[in-house]
């Protein structure tokens, strides 16, 4: 059929919503408004006294809800326009390997689960040592304005472009330099990105046969169910959702049964055995067809990590725990904590990328999932509804964290050297933070988890899992049930991270064939099984070595790297909000290119701030340089300073602390080149609009018909129901008008 006469901007505009609220829609708005203003209000007007967590949770939901009725969809049908009419790649280029139109309930599972790692859980954890305010706001302000609509936006503009990864969109719209500045950035920062979040889950998995044993077979599951949509029951969502969830719990609760059999010892995995398995598992992902075990497994995670967590947050509401540590502690003044060095500005920005704003998300919004949506009007709940779903497992790690003791939280994540391997030098320690607590108490709280020891155990996991424990106890088991909730979120913090890294293989190979397409078209077909099979290998190769050597030495591989995690993840997040507002300018969006330029001059201002206090501050625990000087010295004097043990190891530290200012130089100056680039290609589509090229591909009518949401309107189960498909839609004969 040819493409009807109309402006672009009526078939932009094609099903959008432009109906007004109800009086009854506007009581419910007026009420949900209320009840995240009366959260803040507790929050902020609080003056040292303990308040519920419960008035957090308010302020958080609150806002979520408003943020994504309004503003995101403000975004989706103003500012994009969204076009239902409109073919996407997964319809036009449908493969059944990368390109696959995928109903929008299991790719909101895929994407929620590709996107939502380590960095929930973590960062928000450790930014906890600055009270609880600080966080929260940054992570509930950050992504409605700056994290969702980062999401939501490059899915979009990669969608209008055959699914074409970050990188690759920077040399097309920005320019060669530009361009070539941004596929060295992304390309380097992502590989780092993947080998930190597999060290955290081999951390999490060794000697460990529940976690082994329940997270492998989410593996034969995904697979069954991959098959059942595809072969056995095809469009058999729910389905096939009740089958996974209850062969999901029964994993779970067999693990616990195997760690307690005679089979333990064989799913007891070392942490070198457990890189071998994870290099293996990212290429066979990153190569078989989507649908078969990517998209099912992550789906599948997806019910453990939301159900999870929503029983969580109702546990909040049942226990009503009190939030005991202060809303600002003096380390957000002072920028001496023992979890991390550094003032509030810049590095509560830093240390929190997931659930507020995260860099890594838009290469998934630009790797697999813009190749497997079927409507364009389903970008506003995958990328921006999945992002919010996200930023609310932060908010439940800052309330897991601020639950317990701050005595407790200070001496689970400060390290060895600073609180001692004693919990008499941890209390003296602690208390001299100001935050008392005994050591019968350090010692009890290890007992009640059924641990020798809870002291120095950095990287914000325990930290959550304890808070987790505390909650679910006070709401099914007691104290008794400490333990057993205390490792059960061990576990789910495992898997929470594994779904990250094999789709973000995925993503690496697809940003990697972009990149050698440049040089060799042949790599730019997705489908070329040869150009598959040597991305993916480099891929996995570059982030497995790293892991590899990091496992093997406490100070080397990614553990040289590691420093570099929090300001890389957010430069990449300048790199796609670069890419984005130059879009909006390019395709005559100028008066609406506030909405990703307001965030990427935060994101900007943040990042080369922390970036330059790296490279230049003379303070040794923040400025990498003086680092290396620090160590340098205490060579030259004989002196073995910690974490050091020896002088072999003194070295080691002084190579580490340059190669990090080195990169972030590095880092620093390629983003700089990209906004430069960005700026003046901005400044020439404004000027000159009749030069401008887009790379978009032309308009095809779309043959699916499918819900833009979660749940049908009562308007698309008329049209479903007229096109003979059920709540899942898909493809038919003849368009719907």
């Amino acid at each position: 059929m040819a493409e009807p006469e109309a402006t672009g901007t009526q078939r932009d505009t094609a099903g959008a919503s432009s109906g007004g609220l109800s009086p009854k829609s506007i009581a419910v708005w007026v009420l949900v408004g209320l009840i995240g203003a009366i959260g803040w209000g507790v929050l902020a007007l609080s003056r040292g006294e303990e308040i519920s967590a419960a008035w957090l949770l308010a302020a958080a939901l609150g806002s979520y809800a408003i943020g994504y009725r309004f503003y995101a969809r403000f975004i989706a049908n103003r500012v994009l326009k969204v076009d239902k009419t409109r073919a996407t790649p997964a319809e036009r280029l449908d493969n059944g390997v990368d390109f696959h139109p995928t109903d929008r309930r299991v790719l909101f599972g895929h994407h929620f689960a590709a996107v939502a790692g380590a960095g929930p859980l973590v960062g928000p954890v450790l930014a906890s040592q600055m009270g609880y305010l600080p966080g929260t706001i940054w992570i509930v302000a950050g992504v409605i304005f700056a994290g969702a609509v980062q999401d939501m936006v490059t899915l979009f503009f990669s969608t209008r472009r055959n699914g074409r990864s970050l990188g690759q969109m920077a040399r097309d719209e920005i320019g060669p330099v530009g361009g070539a500045a941004a596929l060295v950035a992304v390309f380097a920062i992502m590989i780092i990105l993947l080998a930190v979040l597999a060290l955290v889950i081999v951390n999490a998995l060794a000697d460990s046969p529940w976690g082994v044993f329940s997270i492998g077979m989410t593996i034969p599951i995904a697979l069954f169910m991959g098959f059942y949509l595809r072969v056995l029951r095809p469009g058999r969502v729910t389905e096939v959702s009740l089958i996974g969830v209850a062969l999901l719990l029964l994993a779970i609760v067999s693990g616990g049964w195997v760690a307690d059999s005679s089979l333990a010892e064989f799913f007891t995995l070392d942490k070198q055995t457990l890189v071998l398995w994870m290099v293996a598992y990212g290429f066979v992902a990153s190569v078989l067809p989507v649908w078969m075990l990517l998209a099912p497994r992550d789906y599948l995670s997806t019910f453990m990590k939301v159900g999870t967590i929503a029983l969580l947050a109702v546990g909040v509401v049942i226990a009503m725990p009190m939030l005991k540590m202060p809303a600002v502690t003096e380390f957000a003044s002072r920028g001496d904590g023992p979890v991390f060095a550094g003032s509030m500005f810049p590095f509560v920005f830093i240390t929190i990328a997931c659930g507020a704003l995260s860099g890594f998300h838009s290469l998934v919004s630009s790797g697999t999932t813009p190749k497997m949506i079927q409507k364009e009007t389903q970008v506003q709940v995958i990328g921006y509804g999945a992002m919010l779903t996200e930023s609310f497992v932060a908010v439940m790690a800052v309330i897991a964290a601020c639950i317990i003791e701050p005595g407790l939280f200070f001496a689970v994540n400060s390290p060895a050297g600073v609180v001692g391997t004693t919990v008499e030098t941890a209390s003296q320690a602690v208390t001299n933070f100001g935050f008392a607590i005994s050591p019968e108490a350090l010692a009890q709280a290890a007992k009640d988890v059924e641990e020798t020891s809870l002291l120095s155990r950095t990287g914000g996991a325990p930290t959550f899992a304890l808070g987790m424990s505390e909650i679910f106890s006070s709401v099914i088991g007691g104290a008794g049930m400490k333990a057993f909730w205390y490792h059960f979120a061990i576990m789910f913090e495992a898997l929470f991270i594994l779904t990250t890294v094999d789709a973000g293989t995925r993503v690496g190979r697809f940003m990697l064939q972009d990149t050698l397409g440049n040089v060799h078209k042949s790599f730019k077909d997705v489908s070329w099984k040869p150009g598959v099979w040597i991305a993916s290998a480099v891929v996995v190769g570059g982030w497995g070595y790293f892991l590899w050597v990091g496992v093997s030495d406490p100070l080397g591989g990614i553990n040289q790297l590691f420093p570099l995690f929090g300001i890389a993840n957010q430069l990449l997040a300048a790199v796609a909000l670069a890419v984005c507002t130059t879009l909006l300018i390019k395709s005559g969006r100028l008066k609406w290119a506030w909405v990703t330029g307001v965030p990427l001059a935060w994101d900007v201002a943040v990042t080369l701030t922390a970036s330059y206090q790296k490279i230049f501050s003379d303070n040794p625990k923040i400025g990498f340089f003086a680092q290396r000087d620090l160590y340098q010295d205490g060579i030259e004097a004989g002196k073995v300073l910690k974490p050091a043990k020896n002088m072999g190891e003194m070295h080691t530290v002084v190579t580490n602390a340059t190669v990090d200012g080195v990169l972030s130089v590095l880092f620093a100056v390629l983003i700089i080149i990209v906004l430069l680039d960005a700026a003046r290609t901005c400044v020439t589509a404004v000027r000159k609009p009749e030069t401008v090229t887009l790379t978009e591909t032309p308009w095809t009518e779309s043959k699916i018909v499918a819900p833009a949401g979660l749940i049908a309107t009562p308007e698309e189960r008329a049209e479903l129901a007229a096109a003979g498909l059920d709540s899942g839609g898909g493809k038919t004969r003849e368009p719907v008008a």
